[in-house]
């Protein structure tokens, strides 16, 4: 990462960023040949992938999975680099020979994970957050670290985000792709505001679905050191110089302190056009969190 943060103090703002097939990807962190080579990659049929749209909670849901497979398994993940395929390049996807399960990640729009996960039938864990909580999240993300072009104002942000101009595509694309998915089997949808209000119940939910048997001591003692506030104080550790910007506030409803009313309305219109009437869109609680 030092060495990434370096490249980006030689670029300019707008280089920071490139399109491929139509979608907006950071330069420095999954730069063109990494996702011509996606296709290559061979999954396993015990792979373990967690899939998240950029701030929704990924990188929570990287610390608690790897808590689920140590106590499950005993093997403990030293390396502080996150397992996105995306970010691994050529010579990369050819060593990621690890034992089996192997966790990997990913914030690529379905459509876009290689074949061989669906082929595989592949148990993929989607994490999904309210979109507003997301919006705010990823304007700070932006701003903050120095990979992504930064000094964009509050309003430009809004607009490029509700336009899908940012990193990774358009929120609501990646909703309804995912909606789509929600009855498959191989798939399960868990949401930040859940996971918030029962993390318990989720790392049991989630140890769950992969087939890991874990005591009840065990889902305790992940749930104890998985909170947000747990994952904050741990972040130089587990992501060195970037993990103040990755943990912020981890705050369900700071929304409320960016968007002025005409947002919060274009926003609810959005959601109401787009996701309103979708599985995905009830398990958001969009009324509950975004109103």
């Amino acid at each position: 990462m030092p060495t990434r943060i370096q490249m980006a103090q030689n670029m300019k703002e707008e280089e920071k960023q490139y399109r491929y097939n139509g979608v907006l990807y950071p330069t420095i962190m999954c730069p063109e040949e990494n996702l011509k080579v996606l296709n290559q990659f061979q999954a396993r049929s015990d792979d373990i992938l967690l899939v998240a749209y950029p701030k929704c909670g990924f990188n929570w849901m990287v610390g608690v999975m790897r808590k689920i497979i140590a106590e499950a398994t005993g093997n403990k993940t030293e390396t502080k680099m996150p397992p996105i395929l995306e970010f691994f390049g050529p010579e990369n996807l050819k060593v990621i020979a690890a034992p089996s399960p192997r966790f990997l990640g990913t914030h690529l729009h379905p459509d876009n994970i290689p074949a061989t996960f669906y082929e595989k039938k592949v148990k993929m864990l989607v994490v999904f957050r309210n979109p507003k909580d997301t919006l705010v999240s990823f304007f700070h993300f932006y701003n903050n670290n120095p990979v992504l072009p930064s000094g964009q104002s509050w309003d430009s942000f809004f607009s490029n985000f509700m336009k899908g101009e940012v990193s990774w595509g358009s929120y609501f694309e990646h909703a309804l792709a995912w909606d789509q998915r929600m009855d498959d089997p191989a798939v399960k949808v868990i949401t930040y505001e859940e996971l918030k209000q029962d993390l318990s119940s989720g790392v049991g939910d989630i140890s769950s679905f992969f087939s890991f048997s874990l005591t009840q001591d065990q889902v305790q003692h992940i749930t104890e050191g998985s909170t947000f506030r747990a994952m904050k104080e741990n972040a130089g550790n587990s992501h060195a110089a970037i993990g103040n910007v990755i943990f912020r506030k981890g705050e369900v409803g700071d929304w409320k302190n960016h968007f002025t009313a005409e947002q919060s309305k274009e926003m609810d219109e959005v959601f109401q056009k787009h996701l309103a009437n979708t599985k995905l869109g009830a398990r958001l609680n969009y009324q509950k969190f975004c109103r």
